[in-house]
């Protein structure tokens, strides 16, 4: 696990409510510099709300958001130290990669004298030299996320923001940009992106937060996560027919089994391996289980959310 005692970022008892919608409930949050953090999470369940508070667009009803120790509302100078790749591109159609970078560089501060070895460094680092005079429209959507990176990055912040930075790409472009963001990672960027995408978090970040419902149920490196809740066995998924009655609540909780979706999906560790699986079904069945399907998956990212929310992580 990362050091965050000098953390890059600091999020602290983040709340904010939308009337009588939470949707932070007192976040927690640090990253340390070189480490990239997954927070992965259902639409509605804060990734959003916490993106627009750390990058200073939402206030707060309590709590704060330091970045290198600023106040990112109270302290105008912080709006210096992060980058912001939206989900959506924000890039002009109409210009070149050069042309896009030079105006956002400018914007995000990166000084005349400057600008022109910037954007070509930045060109290069994103591997779109060869495109920088064509137009931005005619680039494929992988390149537009890469140049969209870029664009976040020109003034050198020690914080990237990223929301979604995959959707819509292809394989290889996903992997490109993973490589990107790696690269950035050595660099010592501290890194936040918010992603359904369960096998990136897996791969690519150091640390992951689990949120639902404006909470961080869990946090840690994904093997940790794993370690922590399914030790070194299978995970085990049972679906029933209807919910169960109070014998069927007795047998599903000596097992060790926890409510999932509703009250006809359970999972829990699978006890015993597979020699235990064969009759597990018929022991389900004389509780007065109505047993559709018993299923056994290696757990991963995809089984920790599941425990931990109760419901799984559509990509």
């Amino acid at each position: 696990m990362a050091n965050t005692d000098d953390a890059v970022l600091r999020v602290t008892g983040a709340t904010k409510a939308f009337g009588s919608t939470v949707a932070l409930a007192g976040v927690e949050l640090a990253i340390a510099r070189g480490e990239i953090y997954a927070l992965i999470g259902h639409n509605g369940a804060g990734k959003t709300t916490l993106i627009k508070a750390i990058s200073g667009r939402l206030r707060l009803d309590a709590g704060s958001v330091r970045i290198l120790g600023r106040d990112v509302h109270k302290d105008p100078s912080a709006r210096s130290l992060f980058g912001l790749v939206p989900q959506s591109i924000a890039l002009y159609d109409h210009l070149t990669p050069r042309e896009n970078l030079e105006v956002l560089g400018r914007l995000s501060g990166v000084s005349a004298e400057n600008i022109a070895r910037t954007v070509e460094q930045a060109l290069e680092v994103v591997s779109l030299s060869d495109r920088a005079n064509d137009r931005t429209a005619d680039l494929s959507g992988g390149m537009q996320r890469r140049l969209n990176i870029a664009a976040g990055t020109l003034h050198s912040p020690p914080l990237l923001l990223l929301d979604e930075p995959t959707v819509g790409v292809d394989l290889m472009a996903r992997e490109g940009i993973h490589d990107m963001l790696r690269d950035l990672r050595r660099r010592g960027l501290a890194v936040l992106l918010t992603t359904h995408d369960l096998e990136q978090a897996e791969e690519l970040a150091d640390r992951v937060g689990v949120i639902a419902e404006g909470r961080v149920l869990g946090e840690g490196d994904p093997a940790f996560l794993v370690r922590e809740i399914f030790g070194d066995a299978k995970e085990l998924i049972l679906t029933l027919g209807h919910e169960p009655d109070a014998d069927g609540l007795e047998f599903l909780a000596d097992h060790g089994l926890q409510r999932a979706e509703g009250g006809t999906v359970w999972t829990g560790r699978l006890r015993g391996g597979f020699a235990d699986l064969s009759d597990l079904g018929g022991r389900a069945a004389g509780a007065g289980l109505a047993v559709e399907e018993l299923r056994v998956r290696e757990p991963g990212l995809r089984g920790v959310f599941f425990r931990l929310t109760g419901s799984e992580l559509s990509p």
